[in-house]
């Protein structure tokens, strides 16, 4: 009995041990090839036959920041006007194609590039290369289609901004933290310019930026890889290159005060903080820093900021934040919604209070950890996935130039140590680089006009 009682005993302490101890990663290797065509279209191809799929991604490097003043949104509204048919496609039959041999499709649009993707059965390759082909080749651009599709623009910007509660939170918050114009308007633009869009406008554009030379297609699947590219060949090679479009100034003079503005939202129905540091471009050292600074002091339950203002002090009845990922200069967020009665002065002074503990004090261990863990985690889940892969990939080639990223990036990651997050706490998340919003809910008055767009 005691010889079974110290086996047990060995056990536990050998597993709390592993438990406790930092976990061996194994690295993840994601196997490519590329290819460019004559024609300067950039293909990058992963042979997959763990199940019978393929994903087909077509990454354009035109977003948003690409856009000219009095044109803000026209990057998204392009996105929906490549689902308005082309020399071999009807208004609305790509989606029918798809759909009904058991595929997936659609296209989003960021700052910084446009992404369309179907998933399909591995033998829907042709249809697949096709219809994306078919598309970049030959869009139908008329001003019925130009219509039909800024109307649809006009009234996701309804949906989404104009009569959302917080829906201009973001959008003033986005106008005070950039000055660059690159960065400075928002993805899906306002009423005024998407109303100035003309069909010579739209000709242009996609001469411009929907040419094989500033795209990157991805394909990952159950497919043979010499056989995919005659195939890829076959229907990309004949559509012509273009010039290069201009480059996109991203720069960002040092902010040196802090901005900040008060919104009163008769849709809100609490209030809400929302701070944003003016950052740094994705991929580069300080960034995978902030990620892990910014889980630790506001990702899930156990973070700082959670455990304080919801926990501890029961002022918010949520916080949450992140470090978006751009080409140019990105920003650190941090978003709280505070509960009724409880005042935004005291929610905004407790959450720089963390802050400056955070600069002050290396983080815990078990925080470092489990930061990379999330992230580890979350990544390598995204691989599992055929489409993922694929869209990472094209994205990776589109921002940096450098689709091997996938399989580096963990590595750069687990290379964050606590002095480099208590580093950038205090390189970025100062008072004099930030800016601060704040909604205020506004009962609506008796009689008032309709909230604008409506």
């Amino acid at each position: 009995m005691k010889h079974a009682l110290k086996v047990w005993v060995l056990l536990f302490v050998c597993a709390f041990a592993q438990q406790q101890a930092p976990a061996q990663t194994k690295n993840i290797r994601v196997d490519y090839k590329e290819t460019t065509l004559k024609n300067g279209l950039r293909v990058i191809t992963v042979e997959d036959h763990s199940a019978p799929v393929i994903a087909v991604v077509v990454n354009y490097n035109v977003g948003s920041r690409d856009e000219r003043q009095g044109r803000t949104g026209f990057a998204h509204l392009f996105e929906h006007m490549m689902f308005k048919g082309s020399e071999n496609v009807g208004t609305g039959e790509h989606f029918v194609l798809v759909f009904n041999n058991g595929g997936n499709m659609n296209g989003t649009t960021s700052e910084d590039r446009t992404v369309y993707f179907e998933a399909l059965p591995a033998n829907q390759l042709d249809l697949g290369l096709f219809l994306e082909a078919d598309r970049m080749r030959s869009l139908a651009i008329t001003k019925d289609n130009l219509d039909n599709q800024r109307n649809a623009v006009q009234e996701e910007r309804r949906r989404g901004v104009d009569n959302q509660p917080y829906g201009q939170s973001d959008e003033v918050q986005q106008g005070l933290l950039y000055d660059n114009f690159a960065y400075k308007h928002t993805v899906i633009g306002s009423m005024e310019d998407l109303n100035a869009a003309t069909v010579d406008d739209v000709a242009q554009f996609f001469k411009t930026y929907y040419a094989p030379n500033n795209a990157v297609l991805t394909l990952v699947g159950d497919f043979n890889t010499k056989d995919a590219i005659n195939r890829i060949k076959k229907n990309f090679e004949r559509i012509p290159r273009q010039p290069n479009p201009p480059a996109v100034d991203m720069t960002e003079p040092e902010q040196t005060a802090e901005r900040r503005a008060t919104l009163d939202d008769v849709l809100a129905r609490s209030p809400r903080l929302d701070l944003a540091y003016k950052a740094v471009p994705g991929n580069t050292a300080d960034f995978y820093a902030l990620q892990v600074l910014s889980n630790a002091l506001q990702g899930g339950q156990s973070s700082r900021l959670y455990q304080k203002l919801v926990k501890e002090k029961e002022e918010v009845t949520g916080v949450f934040g992140f470090v978006d990922e751009k080409r140019g200069p990105g920003a650190f967020y941090v978003q709280a919604t505070v509960k009724p009665g409880v005042k935004v002065a005291d929610v905004e002074a407790n959450i720089y209070q963390e802050i400056e503990r955070i600069k002050r004090e290396p983080i815990a261990d078990w925080e470092l950890q489990k930061a990379k863990n999330t992230t580890r985690r979350g990544f390598v889940n995204g691989l599992q996935s055929s489409l993922s892969r694929a869209i990472n990939l094209s994205q990776y080639a589109i921002y940096y130039n450098d689709p091997s990223l996938i399989n580096t990036r963990l590595d750069k990651v687990n290379a964050v140590t606590k002095e480099d997050v208590q580093r950038v706490a205090n390189k970025y998340l100062r008072d004099t680089n930030r800016t601060v919003v704040i909604t205020m809910p506004k009962p609506k008055a008796k009689g008032a006009a309709p909230a604008a767009g409506q």
